[in-house]
């Protein structure tokens, strides 16, 4: 499985996937960090099978709300918080145009809300960053994932 966060740590909320990523290489899990931009993150996933990616998204919902998307593009309505004018919804679009998505993409989105330069992530946002991080963790390691409310997910 090859795991990548994206975003950008001085922009708010927008470093969700790269603090995800940050904390899976503290457990000692291979996973990258990526700026989101379309051609580039097709690049990042080219002869992988399996690609997790994690970025911070604006759908409307609360901060910190998780959305996992698993062999669908996500809706247009979604978009990343990505500064770039391309993100990683453009880049799933485009890989399926080209015949270059993997066997198995899913994109965990966590709703942002702040993404001004300079700030920090939201508390909302942490929360969000550890759930998808011990998620993953338990999947790289063969175990079920259970939530802090102990339902498996």
């Amino acid at each position: 499985m090859r795991i990548i966060g994206c975003g950008n740590r001085d922009r708010g909320d927008d470093g969700a996937g790269i603090l995800v990523a940050e904390r899976l290489c503290d457990l000692g899990i291979d996973a990258a960090k990526h700026s989101g931009e379309a051609v580039s993150l097709v690049e990042a996933w080219e002869d992988a099978a399996d690609v997790v990616v994690i970025d911070a998204v604006v759908t409307g919902l609360p901060a910190g709300s998780i959305q996992v998307w698993e062999g669908e593009i996500p809706p247009l309505g979604v978009r990343s918080s990505s500064t770039h004018g391309l993100g990683v919804g453009e880049a799933v679009r485009l890989a399926s145009a080209l015949g270059r998505l993997p066997a198995r993409l899913r994109i965990f989105g966590i709703e942002g809300a702040r993404f001004d330069v300079g700030t920090g992530p939201s508390f909302e946002v942490l929360e969000a960053v550890e759930q998808v991080a011990g998620r993953l963790a338990a999947e790289s390691v063969g175990q079920e994932w259970k939530d802090v409310s102990g339902s498996a997910r």
